[in-house]
């Protein structure tokens, strides 16, 4: 029998809190990647320091061309409403969101709210031992 070691967690969500993921697709113009990676980038900074914990912007890279995610975690419905209006004020969303509007590189955006199911989240492959 071959023995399986668990390398550690990754950082990151913390099944534990019993969080809730925004979990945005975005449908993009794929000749703009640039541009949308750009806004991702801003959004690395904002985010966080409106309330958010970003999990992380992701870019196609193999397969369909025109589908980007982000998703970013909460403890609870309410601090994503109240991270929702810090948004609304904060003057460099507020750049963000018009720059990706005047670019036209997002096509459509769709928000589901998502929790993990414990023992399933960050789990890193296994090393197996005697191969």
């Amino acid at each position: 029998m071959t023995a399986v070691k668990a390398l550690p967690a990754r950082v990151g969500y913390d099944a534990g809190m019993h969080r809730i993921v925004c979990l945005i697709r975005y449908q993009i113009d794929p000749f703009q990647l640039d541009a949308f990676a750009e806004y991702a980038r801003n959004w690395g900074v904002i985010i966080p320091r409106c309330g958010g914990d970003l999990l992380g912007y992701f870019l196609p890279h193999e397969g369909t061309n025109d589908v980007a995610w982000a998703l970013i975690a909460f403890d609870s419905l309410a601090s994503y409403e109240d991270y929702r209006a810090t948004l609304k004020i904060d003057p460099e969303a507020r750049a963000n969101f018009g720059e990706a509007e005047s670019k036209r590189f997002i096509l459509r955006e769709e928000r589901s709210f998502v929790r993990g199911v414990e023992g399933t989240l960050a789990r890193r492959a296994s090393v197996r031992e005697g191969f």
